[in-house]
């Protein structure tokens, strides 16, 4: 095991030190553990190395909030120990890292295999609603609900101690932690660029994984030149836990049939192997999941007048993160000739331009905001901005007395009115679902 400082991940190493290194990368709310029976096998033929997320399974807690962040720091972790190529395995978010390295770090990566994995983890709001609610009450409801996502439930109620071993795990890790690991998958999108993904890949999925199921899988090998697919009966996020043997028989087949030669400095060329993996399940061709956004139209005359980057791209993105994309996009789509114009200026100049200054955070700033609301007595955007400051990392308390300050200086009747709107969305966004 590993001193960790904050650029750097916890770790552990099994097997022989002179074999090559294969790196396993952890799901959110789990720790190495969810390897454990993966590693008396794999440690016969490579290095092992297992780490855990910021904040998991006693690791220091110094929050991620951007999948590459995690893999600048895994990076780190590597050229500490003087590991500068290995193989890769890592499950949903530990699957995100992988993908990261084959875009980024290629001349690092062997091989790659992505285990529940997507190139988009469903959609950012549902994981920023997700950062709400543990935010407001903590793990306990995820760590409750966490057997349902990562087992299926014939599963669950055979191994009753896998389950609260599953659930323990979540409700030790550090709530900021994981609240940053949230938004890390939120703002992770990589669907445009699986092309570019130039090592052998394996796919591997549960049959039954309701989270990032075979659909999201065969985006995946569809995406990736070359990649294989395996579907693992009877499975269903959290596979290494629920089928241990099948996951590790499909490992050691593909890391001992695709491990891509690194760089060759007396040739100056690559040698790339084309040995293709068994799998259980073979893909048939798709296309890529389409991408959808609404540009500015045409390029922009301040940015011909003045040389600045046209704030309309900056605006766009901060409007979603602050807003929801679910609320972005009905505005966007509710847009006609009449209202297209505005739509687009307030996404350039108020949070193109006013949003995304450095004066002051986003927490800041949502209390800013809260308050005019309240002064001006514009209670539907109240409603949105106050789930706005949810997400922007205001408690419902801290909501509380910005409104209470408010009644002071803006009046009592706006107060009361601001209360009775700002009660039901903070109702509907912190309650936790089963």
């Amino acid at each position: 095991m590993s001193e960790t400082p904050s650029n750097t991940l916890q770790y552990r190493f099994d097997g022989p030190e002179e074999a090559p290194v294969l790196i396993l990368g952890p799901s959110l709310g789990t720790t190495w553990h969810m390897w454990d029976r993966q590693v008396p096998e794999l440690a016969k033929q490579w290095r092992v190395l297992r780490f855990d997320l910021p904040g998991h399974g006693g690791a220091p807690a110094y929050p991620a909030g951007a999948v590459g962040d995690l893999t600048a720091r895994l990076l780190a972790t590597l050229d500490g120990l003087g590991v500068q190529r290995f193989g890769y395995a890592g499950c949903a978010l530990g699957g995100a890292v992988g993908i990261e390295l084959a875009l980024r770090h290629p001349e690092r990566l062997a091989s790659l295999a992505l285990i529940a994995a997507s190139p988009r983890f469903g959609t950012a709001d549902e994981f920023r609603q997700r950062g709400v609610i543990v935010r407001t009450n903590g793990l306990d409801p995820i760590a409750r609900s966490s057997p349902d996502r990562w087992f299926t439930g014939g599963f669950a109620a055979a191994q009753p101690a896998i389950t609260e071993w599953a659930v323990q795990m979540v409700r030790t890790t550090d709530p900021g932690c994981y609240i940053a690991a949230c938004e890390a998958l939120a703002s992770f999108d990589v669907r445009h660029e699986l092309a570019r993904v130039g090592v052998p890949t394996l796919v591997l999925v549960g049959s039954d994984d309701q989270v990032t199921g075979p659909a999201e899988a065969r985006t995946l090998v569809a995406g990736i030149p070359d990649a294989r697919l395996a579907v693992v009966p009877g499975a269903s996020h959290l596979v290494p836990v629920e089928q241990p043997a099948a996951v590790t028989d499909l490992l050691v087949r593909h890391f001992s049939t695709a491990w891509q030669p690194g760089f060759d400095s007396t040739t100056g060329m690559t040698a790339i192997q084309s040995a293709p993996v068994q799998t259980v399940l073979a893909a048939a061709p798709q296309q890529p999941a389409p991408i959808a956004e609404i540009a500015p139209a045409a390029v922009r005359a301040q940015e011909q007048l003045t040389g600045r980057p046209d704030p309309y791209d900056a605006g766009i993105k901060v409007r979603r993160e602050v807003l929801g994309d679910a609320h972005v996009d009905q505005a966007l789509a509710q847009a006609d000739e009449f209202s297209g114009d505005f739509q687009e200026f307030i996404t350039r100049y108020a949070w193109g331009e006013i949003w995304d200054r450095p004066g002051l955070d986003r927490r800041s700033r949502s209390c800013v905001t809260l308050t005019a609301l309240v002064a001006g007595g514009h209670l539907d955007e109240l409603a949105f901005h106050t789930r706005a400051a949810l997400r922007n990392g205001l408690t419902p308390a801290e909501i509380k007395e910005v409104l209470m300050q408010a009644a002071v200086y803006c009046g009592v009747p706006a107060a009361n009115s601001a209360f009775k709107v700002a009660q039901q969305v903070i109702r509907e966004e912190t309650t936790p679902t089963e």
